[in-house]
């Protein structure tokens, strides 16, 4: 079992809270996930989008976990921490993935491989390099957005289309196994649960709960709020006091970082 955090940001914003400060933040956790720790920032000032930092050991024991999350600015987050099942150690099994513009991560263990592999393109299969049921995954999901040509802004509606179907399929398979994931470009981002926890928190501007976080961590916890700020977290568990909504199970939402940060469930 793994942890998942994404967050969305209206704008430019200080992760290292909830990465290394909070009193739940993946630091913490990864004393229970050790096996690997992975970041990707999108920042519309990186030319590649996203910046990827990931090492296959324990994000609380590795001074540079430490040194990536005191640095990690942007608008949107994927980050995970590994629990691992399927796959030994290694930074070729350590998430989050990234093909093209896409960034990957994922929560559970997929036993029914084999149904992956056969409904999975051969130019996919290629890219896998690790030994992870979520590297496959993350590959299936590649071949119907690929098959959807449903990769850039032209697609969003073939792609939400496309993941409702592709997820809707998988949740039919007898004994197909666990797959919570993060899936975003830096513009969208979309978080599944099947068979793992998965909540979600919304922070506005100008929020009580906000101004109470705030005032709590002190001036020097984060660059200073604005009142534009507007955030939205997914997280495999409730990361902070607030008030998570829990979402169901088998549910798919699309997160939009523009014009502000959004979220809405898909029909699955």
């Amino acid at each position: 079992m793994c942890r998942l955090l994404g967050i969305v940001s209206s704008e430019p914003t200080a992760f290292r809270i909830l990465l290394r400060e909070s009193p739940r933040s993946l630091a913490v956790l990864s004393e229970e996930h050790p096996d690997g720790w992975g970041l990707a920032v999108h920042n519309d000032s990186h030319p590649d989008g996203f910046r990827i930092q990931k090492q296959a050991r324990c994000a609380k024991l590795d001074e540079m976990f430490h040194e990536h999350a005191l640095e990690a600015r942007g608008t949107t987050l994927v980050a995970h921490i590994r629990k691992k099942t399927v796959g030994p150690t290694s930074i070729d099994n350590t998430h989050p993935f990234r093909r093209g513009r896409w960034v990957f991560a994922h929560n559970g263990t997929v036993k029914d491989t084999a149904y992956l592999r056969a409904h999975t393109s051969e130019g996919r299969l290629a890219e896998v390099r690790g030994d992870t049921d979520s590297e496959l995954l993350f590959a299936h999901v590649l071949t119907a957005l690929d098959n959807a040509s449903a990769h850039d802004a032209d697609g969003r509606d073939r792609a939400d289309h496309t993941l409702a179907r592709t997820t809707s399929v998988l949740h039919a398979r007898p004994d197909l196994g666990t797959f919570n994931f993060l899936l975003s470009d830096g513009e969208v981002t979309y978080a599944h649960r099947f068979g793992r926890s998965l909540f979600i928190l919304e922070r506005r501007p100008h929020e009580p709960t906000s101004i109470r976080r705030l005032q709590l961590e002190g001036p020097d916890s984060e660059p200073p709020k604005s009142s534009r700020r507007h955030a939205v977290f997914v997280a495999s568990e409730k990361i902070t006091d607030e008030a998570w909504h829990e979402l169901p199970e088998g549910t798919l939402i699309r997160i939009d970082r523009a014009p502000r940060p959004s979220w809405r469930t898909l029909a699955v």
